[in-house]
């Protein structure tokens, strides 16, 4: 029920709940369970370490692809966090038409 009406995720610093939700919503769509939406992560601080040990470790060992990392972008702010979701929000009413 969670991923059943948005136009974007956003993920803010969080421990377990946050990350499981997540990984939960990257896998759905990595997998065309449901339809690509932006998957925002707000903080660069806080989500830089983890994107670089997903890069670096799991990219690098071959368990997620190029495309993967792509699933999801790190914004600072409240004012990319509205831009992104104004922006998703147009292109899923666009679609629709």
């Amino acid at each position: 029920m969670f991923v059943a009406t948005h136009f974007a995720f956003v993920a803010l610093p969080g421990g377990f709940g946050t990350l499981d939700e997540l990984f939960e919503c990257l896998t759905l769509i990595q997998t065309r369970k449901i339809s690509y939406y932006p998957v925002l992560l707000v903080g660069r601080d806080y989500w830089s370490p983890l994107v670089d040990w997903l890069r670096d470790r799991v990219l690098a060992g071959g368990k997620i692809s190029e495309q993967d990392l792509e699933l999801f972008q790190i914004v600072e702010g409240p004012d990319e966090v509205v831009a992104a979701v104004q922006s998703a929000a147009i292109q899923q009413r666009e679609r629709r038409r």
